[in-house]
């Protein structure tokens, strides 16, 4: 791999992958996955890379699927390269790491702007092949989007995640403004706060009818055919009933939150991560509150999400209950690491193996509603491991080690298991238990939690979620059905064989209800805030009374 002059004053770190794929209907860096389908990946560090000098790719780096070069099958394919870049970060902490910033894109490594790759090639792979690839296009920046009459966008600077990593660093929103704001400046609005991966602006958001002459598209995830003109559709139903006369005015924030590791935060303080959970409760929602006339106080403050975004909702509520009041979190992330997905990491041994006597075998990593499985925790992870070391792959499993992982001496996350083998450091496995583990912090702690978090947790999920989230959603309600003094009051509702992102309508297919989070859960808040706001709160002006 050369790295052309002209895309590089200097020289440059960072993750440098070549990828071969037979299959020339995408560039090969957006067929990158873990799947049947996935195409061939390779990975290495390169530090101080000089423009106008070259790496090469050896038998000692990783790949995949096929972990060496000689590996893979004589064949024609479309050869690419990447260089992901890294920056240098000084942490609070006294470490100085390299990380990938995330410049607008939401910490995807195969379009991040700044980026350095080639135009895909054709080459002929056979025994003794050499591949060289020139490395001359920059991956351009990214637009903002601009502020319409109903949703404006947000962006702060962060004191507290500017201290942490040496550098300015910013917070972002997408926020949506109720029917009056402008006719009513006497009122004052409750919100609701969407947690989940990062949004390029407010989806689900649609202020014209769908277009008419739309060509319909097949969603395969869905088996749904036109999928895209639903989506249309349900965006600009939201908007007619935001518009309705009945329904209740509030603001709704979509929240930016993006960090070296991820595409979000999961919005926790985090060892190796900053202090993002204290960064978004103490700084960024006061500013838009301010900004745009909330009511600034616990019980007008609601949470929601799906998946990272359930987890992220749920967190949030038990790290800080008087801030909020209220969770709706669906088919959450693992809230109890004893079924870390398929894996108890207090007492197995090895994440990617069952124990057996002879044969080798895997653990799953998803599976579709019938229970069929098409990959495997190690191939998410080797796959991860080829993307970046050191938990720095942007994927999932590397997120939940970044965040829920005591720092290293090197400032880096510690690892939960050996990334390549699958055995699992269960000292670390007690740091995540007594840090992140919702339930066992919900049950060590509910004499406290209890009083403060009655009637607040609402939990939804598929029960055959394909990562099998729903294994952990059991052992929290059957801890929530055990409580008193109080009872928690909320409720726990699955979906029956239901998958990924089902969100609590039983009367609705998943690919609809996850088009109508904004609204699903609204009669539910009301009745919230009609039994628990405090004397005196404000229950009149935001309903134009």
């Amino acid at each position: 791999m050369t790295l052309d002059k002209a895309v590089a004053e200097g020289p440059i770190d960072g993750r440098l992958l070549l990828m071969f794929s037979n299959d020339d209907s995408a560039e090969p860096r957006f067929q990158i996955n873990p799947g049947p389908n996935g195409q061939i990946i390779f990975g290495k560090n390169v530090e101080d890379w000089k423009p106008g000098t070259s790496v090469d790719f050896t038998a000692e780096d990783l790949g995949f699927p096929f972990e060496q070069l000689q590996d893979i099958p004589k064949g024609t394919y479309q050869a690419q390269a990447l260089l992901h870049v890294y920056e240098t970060f000084d942490l609070s902490t006294g470490h100085s790491v390299k990380l990938p910033m995330d410049n607008g894109e939401g910490q995807q490594w195969n379009r991040s702007p700044g980026n350095i790759y080639n135009l895909p090639v054709e080459v002929n792979i056979g025994e003794g092949t050499e591949v060289s690839l020139k490395i001359d296009q920059v991956i351009p920046p990214i637009e903002e989007p601009e502020d319409t009459q109903w949703v404006k966008h947000i962006k702060m600077r962060s004191e507290m995640l500017s201290e942490f990593y040496g550098r300015d660093m910013y917070l972002g929103a997408h926020v949506l403004l109720p029917k009056g704001f402008d006719e009513h400046p006497e009122a004052n609005y409750p919100l609701m706060i969407f947690h989940g991966h990062f949004p390029s602006d407010f989806g689900n958001w649609r202020t014209t009818p769908p277009d008419e002459n739309l060509e319909p598209e097949y969603s395969a995830r869905f088996g749904v055919e036109g999928y895209n003109i639903i989506q249309q559709e349900e965006a600009y139903d939201f908007y007619r009933r935001w518009n309705a006369e009945d329904f209740p005015r509030f603001l709704i924030i979509k929240i930016q939150h993006p960090t070296p590791y991820y595409d979000d935060s999961y919005a926790v303080n985090s060892a190796s991560q900053g202090p993002y959970g204290d960064a978004i409760t103490y700084e960024l929602i006061p500013h838009i509150e301010e900004q745009f006339r909330g009511i600034g106080q616990g019980w007008a403050r609601f949470l929601y999400g799906g998946s990272t975004g359930g987890w992220e909702a749920l967190a949030v509520q038990v790290k800080y209950p008087t801030e909020y009041n209220g969770c709706f979190a669906a088919c959450p992330d693992p809230i109890d690491f004893r079924a870390y997905c398929l894996t108890n990491i207090y007492e197995d041994e090895n994440a990617y193996y069952y124990p057996t006597t002879y044969k080798k075998l895997e653990v799953p990593g998803h599976r579709d509603y019938l229970g069929n499985v098409n990959t495997s925790v190690k191939d998410y992870n080797h796959l991860e491991l080829v993307l970046g070391d050191r938990s720095r792959s942007g994927q999932q499993w590397d997120i939940w080690e970044a965040t829920y992982s005591p720092q290293g001496e090197d400032g880096y996350p510690v690892r939960l298991w050996d990334k390549y083998t699958g055995e699992i450091d269960h000292e670390v496995a007690d740091y995540w238990k007594e840090n992140y583990d919702l339930r066992h912090i919900l049950e060590r702690d509910w004499e406290k939690l209890g009083p403060e978090l009655q009637g607040k947790i609402h939990i939804y999920c598929g029960d055959m979620d394909n990562y099998y989230l729903n294994n952990a959603v059991y052992l929290m309600e059957d801890f929530l059905e055990s409580t008193t003094n109080p009872y928690y009051d909320g409720e726990v509702t699955y979906g029956d064989r239901a998958e990924h992102c089902w969100n609590g309508d039983p009367d609705q297919p998943n690919h609809i209800s996850r088009l109508r989070y904004n609204s699903m859960y609204v009669s539910k808040i009301m009745a919230r805030i009609a039994e628990s706001a405090p004397a005196g709160a404000d229950l009149s002006s935001w309903l134009y009374k």
